[in-house]
């Protein structure tokens, strides 16, 4: 069938909305009419050659809308409801069995592969294949093509455009510190970053119920956000020393930190302001691939730190995804404070306002 979608015709460039041939759903996929799609720096790193995908392509990874039709085998969902599209994963390795699916030891091939288990390509355009199965769904398009395993069905009744950050950034965010950190009641956390997915992580701390919530940000307008989330403290990176700033109001310094902006500088500060015991989660992805941090040895040794990478805040979709709606549905996740709408066809405009710093999280709405 046809489908309306945003093509990255090359590394860099701009979205181009345009018409294609999408399959139908072969057994165990589903295809979905999408309602709403966040823009992630994800897609953006995927258009800047970041991660890889094949030009012309159809990226997007935060998909909400409703099943359109099922294929053999399906049982998860039918057609007519309403559902979330979040990672792929392959459901048979190690880690998937293990209740850890955000580690799939096949994640680059189900995320980033753009072809079917057999190889096939779903997305054509005037008979030549079109890059596509980004996250196993490249939802900035009006129908995407998923997988039963990265369809989660929602029975809420939570507004699509709420619901399609809880895919990707919101998840990772919220989970980072709920479930990756483990953070625990009145313990002490320093977030780098003011983005969708640091501020996510600020309300993953209130949940957590965390004594001291420190956010550093360089974006005024953030850091006011930060607060009114929740965060205690919201630090200019411009005022000093960061470590230094953190160690003022935690004088013994923070039991987690949290980088979401993949700066090697800021995660050396960060470690640098964390205490005894204490844990270093990454999320950030570096612009560049080859980025990395010193660690020094002795000192992680004395300290017992502990640093881990983070994906998909630890999440198990299926139970993590609804457990954020009945949060917002509640008023203890008020995603309404960090969306902004656009328009399908403006996706460029959405993201130049994003990269100026002018929104926090752009959500696109399909007629």
């Amino acid at each position: 069938m046809k489908s309306t979608a945003a093509l990255l015709t090359g590394v860099g460039s701009d979205f181009e909305i345009a018409e294609i041939d999408i399959d139908g759903p072969r057994p165990g996929e589903v295809l979905v009419e999408i309602a709403a799609a966040g823009l992630c720096h994800t897609d953006l790193a995927a258009r800047d050659g970041v991660l890889p995908i094949e030009y012309p392509g159809v990226v997007g990874h935060e998909g909400a809308g409703t099943v359109i039709a099922i294929g053999e085998g399906v049982t998860k969902v039918g057609v007519g409801d309403r559902v979330s599209l979040t990672f792929n994963s392959c459901g048979h390795c190690h880690t998937c069995t293990t209740g850890r699916q955000s580690y799939c030891e096949n994640f680059n091939l189900k995320n980033y592969g753009g072809v079917r288990d057999d190889g096939s390509k779903p997305l054509h355009q005037d008979g030549r294949p079109v890059g596509g199965m980004f996250f196993g769904q490249s939802s900035f398009a009006t129908v995407a093509l998923a997988n039963e395993r990265n369809t989660v069905k929602i029975d809420a009744d939570i507004p699509f455009e709420m619901l399609a950050p809880l895919g990707c950034g919101i998840q990772t965010g919220v989970g980072a510190v709920t479930r990756s950190l483990k953070a625990q009641k009145g313990s002490t956390i320093a977030i780098a970053g003011g983005g969708s997915v640091g501020l996510a992580a600020v309300m993953g701390a209130v949940l957590a119920e965390c004594a001291t919530i420190i956010v550093v940000e360089p974006n005024e307008r953030r850091r006011a956000l930060a607060l009114e989330l929740g965060a205690t403290h919201a630090l200019d990176p411009a005022a000093g020393d960061v470590t230094e700033q953190i160690r003022v109001i935690v004088a013994r310094g923070v039991d987690h930190v949290l980088d979401t902006t993949g700066i090697p500088a800021v995660v050396t500060a960060l470690i640098g302001a964390t205490a005894v015991r204490g844990s270093v989660g990454l999320i950030g992805v570096p612009s560049d691939a080859t980025a990395a941090i010193e660690l020094n040895i002795i000192a992680v040794l004395t300290l017992g730190l502990t640093v881990m990478g983070i994906i998909e805040g630890d999440s198990t979709p299926d139970e993590f995804i609804p457990e954020l709606v009945e949060h917002h549905l509640a008023g203890r996740l008020p995603l309404e404070k960090l969306v902004t709408t656009f328009p399908f066809a403006e996706i460029n405009s959405a993201v130049k306002v994003q990269h100026d710093g002018g929104v926090v999280k752009p959500v696109l709405m399909f007629d």
